[in-house]
C-alpha cells in the first residue's frame, strides 16, 4: 500500500479545499467586503449548485479522456479561478467578476470530485478502499480546517497589517492559485498511470482509465444516456436513494447549528463561548475526534467487512448527538465538559460517516463506477443541503433544547434507511488467499477485477 500514500493524502486535500473556499471562505470574504446578509446568502447559495447537478455531466468523465487527465486539468482550472478572484477583488465590479471566477472554481471542483473519486475506485482494491477511506476523509477534513481556519486567520492578519480588506483577500486567493498550480504539477508526476503499471493487467482492466476515442458526438451522447440510466436501473435503487438522502438527515441539521449554539449567549440557550474557544472546541478538539473516528472506521471494516459494522456505525452517528441535548439542558461552564461532549459527538460522527462513504463505493460497483459514484455524491449533497437550509428556522421556532431533541428524534430515519439496504458480507474485507476450487466464494468477481486496474 506504500505507493498509494504518495497521492491519496494530497489528492483529497486538493478535493476538499476548493469546496470549503467556495462554500465557507467566500461567505466571510463577501461579508467583510460590505455585502448584506441577504446578498451573501443569495450569491454564495448559487455556488453550491455544481455539486448537486454534477451527475448530468459526470458520465462525460467516464467517456472522454482519462480520470488522471481530468484531475490534473481541473486543478489547473481551479488555480485559474482563484487567480481570477484575486485579480478581480481590487476592481469596482468585484462582485460580478469574483462570482464568475468562483463559478469556474465550483464547476471545476465538482468535476475534480468526479474524476478523483473515480480514480480512487480504479486504483485501489476493495480492501484497500476500505483501509484508505478514513485517510482520505482525514485529509479532506484537514483541508476544511485550513480553509475556514488558517486562511481566515491569515486574511484577518493581512487586513490589520495593510488596512485594505480587498488587498488582504486578494493575497489569500493568489496563495490558493499558486497552491493549485503546484498540486497540478505534483499529481501529474505521482498519480499512477495505466501504461506504466500495465504489465500485470489485462487490456479490459486498463480500459477503466484511458482516453476514450469515440467516433463522434452521437456515440458520446448514447454513452451518456446509458451511463445515467443504468444508475437508476441498479438493483436496490430505491433503498439506496433513501439511504443517501436520509442517513444524515439529523446530522445535516445539527452541523449547521453547532457553532451558533456555542457562540450564542446563555440567555438565549447557548453556551456563550468566545470565537477563540469555539476554534479550540469545535475546530481543534472536534476535528481530532472526527479524524480518529474516520480512521478507526476504515480500519475495522477492512478486517471485519462493511456489513458487520453497518449497524454499529449507524448507532455511532446517532446516539452520541445526545451530548448536545445535555449541553443545551445543563449549559455547563466547564470547558473540559464542553470539550469532552464535543469530542464524543464528533468521534461518533466520524466513525458513523464511514458507513455512508463505504455504501457509496459499494453501490457504485460494476460498469461506469466513477460516474455512478458521482451520482451518489450528488444525492449526498442534496441530503445535506435541504435539511441544513431548514435548520435555522427550526431552531428559532423551538429553541436550542427542543431543537436538539428534534435532532435525536430524526435519527429514526437513519435507522429505517439502514435497515432497508442489503450489503454483501464480504465487501470491504481484506482479501484472503484464494481457493483453487472453481467457483469458490473467495474468487474475486469481475467487477472487483476491474477495480484493480491501477493497483
Amino acid at each position: 500500500m506504500g505507493k498509494h500514500w504518495r497521492w491519496i493524502p494530497s489528492l483529497y486535500f486538493a478535493e476538499g479545499l476548493p469546496y470549503v473556499v467556495v462554500m465557507t471562505l467566500s461567505v466571510i470574504m463577501y461579508k467583510r467586503l460590505g455585502l448584506s446578509n441577504s446578498e451573501v446568502a443569495l450569491y454564495t447559495g448559487w455556488l453550491y449548485l455544481p455539486w448537486v447537478i454534477k451527475p448530468f455531466w459526470s458520465p462525460l468523465v467516464d467517456l472522454l479522456k482519462s480520470k488522471r487527465w481530468w484531475i490534473v486539468t481541473m486543478q489547473l482550472l481551479i488555480g485559474a479561478g482563484f487567480a481570477g478572484v484575486a485579480l478581480a477583488l481590487p476592481t469596482p465590479h468585484f462582485v460580478r467578476l469574483t462570482l464568475a471566477a468562483l463559478w469556474l472554481v465550483a464547476f471545476s471542483s465538482a468535476t475534480h470530485d468526479i474524476s478523483a473519486d473515480g480514480f480512487y475506485i480504479l486504483a485501489l482494491k476493495p480492501h484497500q478502499q476500505s483501509f484508505f477511506v478514513g485517510i482520505r476523509s482525514t485529509f479532506y477534513r484537514i483541508a476544511t480546517v485550513v480553509g475556514q481556519g488558517v486562511l481566515v486567520m491569515g486574511a484577518g492578519y493581512l487586513e490589520k497589517r495593510s488596512g485594505n480588506i480587498a488587498l488582504a483577500w486578494s493575497a489569500i486567493f493568489l496563495l490558493l492559485a499558486l497552491l493549485f498550480l503546484l498540486f497540478s504539477l505534483l499529481h501529474k508526476r505521482v498519480l499512477p498511470t495505466p501504461l506504466k503499471d500495465s504489465e500485470h493487467l489485462s487490456s479490459v482492466e486498463i480500459e477503466g482509465d484511458r482516453t476514450n476515442k469515440s467516433s463522434g458526438i452521437g456515440s458520446v451522447f448514447r454513452g451518456y444516456i446509458e451511463v445515467l440510466s443504468s444508475y437508476f436501473k441498479k438493483e436496490g435503487i430505491v433503498p439506496a436513494l433513501l439511504f443517501l438522502l436520509f442517513y444524515r438527515f439529523s446530522e445535516a441539521q445539527l452541523v449547521k447549528m453547532v457553532s451558533p449554539f456555542l457562540l450564542d449567549s446563555r440567555e438565549v440557550g447557548g453556551l456563550g463561548l468566545s470565537t477563540q474557544m469555539v476554534g479550540v472546541a469545535y475546530g481543534t478538539v472536534g476535528i481530532i475526534a472526527l479524524t480518529i473516528g474516520g480512521i478507526v472506521g476504515g480500519m475495522v471494516v477492512s478486517v471485519g467487512g462493511f456489513k458487520r459494522w453497518l449497524w454499529p456505525m449507524a448507532l455511532s452517528i446517532s446516539l452520541p448527538s445526545f451530548a448536545f441535548v445535555y449541553l443545551a439542558t445543563v449549559q455547563p461552564t466547564s470547558l473540559f465538559i464542553i470539550n469532552l461532549s464535543i469530542f464524543v459527538e464528533q468521534l461518533g460522527y466520524g466513525f458513523g460517516f464511514t458507513a455512508y462513504m463505504l455504501f457509496m463505493l459499494y453501490f457504485s460497483q460494476g460498469r461506469y463506477e466513477s460516474a455512478h459514484y458521482a451520482i451518489s455524491t450528488a444525492f449526498m449533497a442534496l441530503g445535506m443541503m435541504l435539511p441544513g437550509m431548514a435548520a435555522g428556522v427550526l431552531q428559532e421556532m423551538m429553541g436550542y433544547k427542543l431543537f436538539f431533541w428534534w435532532i435525536m428524534g430524526g435519527f429514526i430515519l437513519t435507522f429505517l434507511v439502514t435497515a432497508s439496504i442489503k450489503i454483501d458480507p464480504n465487501f470491504g474485507k481484506k482479501e484472503r488467499k484464494l481457493s483453487n476450487t472453481p467457483g469458490s466464494q473467495n474468487e474475486p468477481s469481475s467487477s472487483n477485477n476491474k477495480k484493480n486496474s491501477l493497483s
